[in-house]
Order: C-alpha cells, then structure tokens, then sequence
C-alpha cells in the first residue's frame, strides 16, 4: 500500500482518518461525499417525492419507466432536476459536519489502536452524533428541495422566501424530529452495516475503491428499506404547504401524529411504503458514491501528504 511522505503504514485506517489528520481534510471529504451522493442520484429522489406526496386517483403514480417518460414529455427532461441547487447548497456543508463529527466521536470513544478491531455499538453512537449534527444544517435545504420537486416552475429564493411569508420559519424545521427519528437508526444502520462488511470482504484494510462501493450499496440499500415509513411521514410534513398538495387533512398536517394519521386515512397502511423502490434504488448508490467518495478523498490525502 503506497503511504505517502510522513504516513507510516501503521497510521492509515481507511475506516477512520488518523486522530492527527486536521479538521479541514475531515470537512473537505465529507462534503465531497456529499455532493457527489446527492447529485448523482436526485431524480430518482425527485421521484420518490412525487410518488410520496401524490393525493392519489386516476392520475397517481403507477411504474418507475412510466412516470420518469410523463414528467419529461410534459414538463421537460430537466424537470426531475428542479432543487438540485438547494440539496448541493446544504448537502457539501451538512456532510462536511456530518463526516466530521463522526470522526470526532469515533476518536473519542475508540482507541486509535483498536480501530481494527472490530467496534459496532462505538461505532453507531458516532453516527448517531454525526446524523444530529449534519440533520440540523441540512433540514431547511431538504425542505426547499422537496417543495421544488413539486412546483418546478419556482426558483430556490422564491421557494424559500414563500415559505417564510406563508408559514413562518418554523416551517423550514417541521420535519427535523421524524428526519432524526428517520435517519438515527438510517446512521446506525448505515455505519455498522458499512463498516462490518467491510472488516468482512476487506480484512487487510487496504484501499480498494470496488469494496467500498459495495459495501456502502449494500449499507444504503438495507437502510433505505427499513426506514421508508418514516421517510414518507418526512416527505408529507416537507410538502404540507406546496400548491401542489390539495387535500386538507395533508395541509393540516404539521406534526409526527398528524401527518401518521392522514397517511393511513388516505392511503391505508400501503401509504408508508410509498416510494420504496425509487428510495432504494436511489440510495443504493447514492450510499456506495458516498463511501465511495469519501473513502477517495481520505486515500488523497493520505497518499499526497497532506497529513502528516
């Protein structure tokens, strides 16, 4: 494994960045990650919205293929890129802190030198810290985002700015409790499952780019699945004050038990799995170019002697 000047082979973890590396390396790679994951793969997260917070009827969503052909030939083929700019704007700064506090916790509560071992409940409480921290910044960018995926005709200021005149700014962080109870067991998953595949298919530690893409794919698949439920209760309190949305029990509903409640009473207990293939199929991906990315960022670092 080619270490770089001033990086003894003993340092490297491509788990963790070495408890020397400096903050800004540690902010860089994980906004890279960031970006890179959410880029990739926002329509089919544009999707998964509209599928979500469809009223249902004769003009509900049906198949993937299906959908993807009617919203291009009637609204143009950038219309699943409609809040891009919101989700990169808050995505490179909220993984930036997402990754580094991860890092921090793990430094905290694992020993550098049994960051080879084999760590999962040290390892899930960092995530758990990463993911309130990262949730906090990026919650009022996801909002603006979700709203764009509906009303494509608006900009990010002007989306932005009608939710504060219309609903205040408390509006912007409805669904910051359910994006914490969404993405704190998605963290936990996500780290423990993405780190013991990896002790598993990569036991000598190395950097293969191909394992981490794996292992993160299988990390975002299984945590996209489990936590879909939560994640349509997110997408109908994000969404509750788009013009887009008719019914009144779904604009009525500002809270966890409200927005539980008009989901079951419109769409039956089926209503919480709504989007489940596009959510799976886009953080697959999404999770393995995360990884991916930050795994390549590191090994830069590393390997360019930039921490010594």
């Amino acid at each position: 494994m080619n270490t770089g000047e001033g990086v003894s082979a003993q340092e490297i973890d491509y788990e963790s960045l070495p408890a020397n590396a400096p903050l800004w390396t540690q902010l860089i790679a994980g906004a890279f990650a960031g970006i890179m994951e959410h880029a990739v793969m926002f329509p089919i997260d544009a999707l998964k919205t509209r599928i979500q917070s469809a009223n249902g009827g004769s003009n509900a969503p049906t198949g993937l293929l299906s959908q993807i052909s009617k919203i291009s030939t009637a609204e143009g083929s950038m219309a699943l890129w409609k809040g891009v700019q919101s989700v990169i704007l808050g995505a490179g700064p909220a993984h930036a802190v997402y990754f580094a506090t991860y890092e921090f916790a793990k430094s905290q509560l694992i020993d550098p030198q049994d960051y080879s071992t084999h760590q999962p409940l040290k390892t899930a409480i960092s995530g758990i810290c990463a993911t309130i921290a990262a949730d906090a910044l990026m919650n009022p960018f996801d909002t603006i985002k979700q709203r764009m995926q509906l009303n494509t005709s608006s900009t990010m200021n002007n989306v932005a700015r009608q939710i504060y005149e219309r609903e205040g700014i408390m509006a912007f962080f409805y669904s910051y409790p359910t994006t914490i109870a969404m993405n704190i067991p998605f963290a936990t998953f996500n780290f423990v499952i993405y780190e013991s595949s990896v002790k598993y298919f990569n036991p000598s530690n190395d950097y293969n780019p191909l394992i981490h893409c794996l292992c993160g794919g299988i990390s975002g698949a299984t945590c996209a699945a489990i936590t879909t439920p939560l994640d349509c209760i997110k997408t109908v309190l994000q969404v509750r004050g788009s013009e887009s949305v008719s019914l009144p029990i779904f604009k009525q509903a500002d809270t966890f038990s409200k927005a539980t409640r008009a989901i079951l009473k419109v769409h039956g207990w089926n209503g919480f799995w709504r989007g489940l293939k596009p959510r799976v199929i886009a953080n697959m991906p999404a999770t393995a170019i995360s990884w991916t990315a930050y795994e390549c960022a590191k090994h830069f670092f590393l390997t360019n002697g930039k921490i010594a």
